[in-house]
């Protein structure tokens, strides 16, 4: 259930989902993708921008660790790039930016009504503020339930060609964080291209 900020709670679920797929009497665990990628984030950001005709947003989620809250930034700067608001903002849940600021830098940069929108599945804090509008959750329950139903499924179809989706889970924080070397010669079950 995450949606692209959150390789290590993957990396964590597969490794407890390869201890239990090694357990002879336990029936076969699946990992299915996640929820939703950091594209599906941007697209479902700058649908719910389009609808509640915002000409500033303020995304929120709670706070994670840099590298998840970095994301964060990159996402709302695409979902402006590519959508329908002038100006978009993040705001953390108990971190820096918190929401308040992320309201204030909205006000300070020109907004006349700025919308919250949840870059999560929680909900929005509430708006206390005549110019600061709840932007509703960021899927509605319809929508929730076939990208679910469609997530089950692509595991069960993939478990049926012998892919259990734990593997690829296992491999999910690669890249996330800083960037490091394995050395020379050293093996570490990927390849890197580094030219000829």
């Amino acid at each position: 259930m995450t949606l692209g900020r959150d390789p290590a709670l993957i990396a964590d679920t597969a490794r407890a989902l390869s201890w239990a797929r090694s357990e002879p009497d336990s029936s076969p665990p699946i990992l299915a993708a996640p929820l939703g990628s950091a594209d599906h984030l941007i697209g479902w950001l700058r649908g719910r921008a389009v609808a509640t005709a915002a000409d500033a947003v303020l995304v929120t989620a709670p706070v994670a660790d840099p590298f998840a809250d970095a994301e964060l930034f990159r996402i709302a700067r695409l979902v402006r790039q590519f959508g329908a608001a002038h100006l978009v903002e993040v705001g953390l849940l108990g971190g820096d930016p918190d929401v308040d600021t992320g309201v204030e830098r909205c006000r300070r940069l020109g907004a006349d009504r700025i919308t919250v929108l949840p870059a999560w599945l929680g909900a929005s804090p509430r708006a206390e503020a005549d110019d600061v509008v709840d932007g509703g959750p960021l899927l509605g329950a319809a929508a929730l339930r076939g990208v679910v139903a469609a997530r089950v499924a692509e595991a069960l179809h993939g478990a049926g060609h012998g892919h259990d989706g734990i593997d690829a889970g296992l491999d999910a924080e690669h890249g996330h964080g800083f960037a490091h070397s394995h050395g020379p010669g050293v093996a570490h079950g990927h390849g890197h291209g580094h030219g000829p």
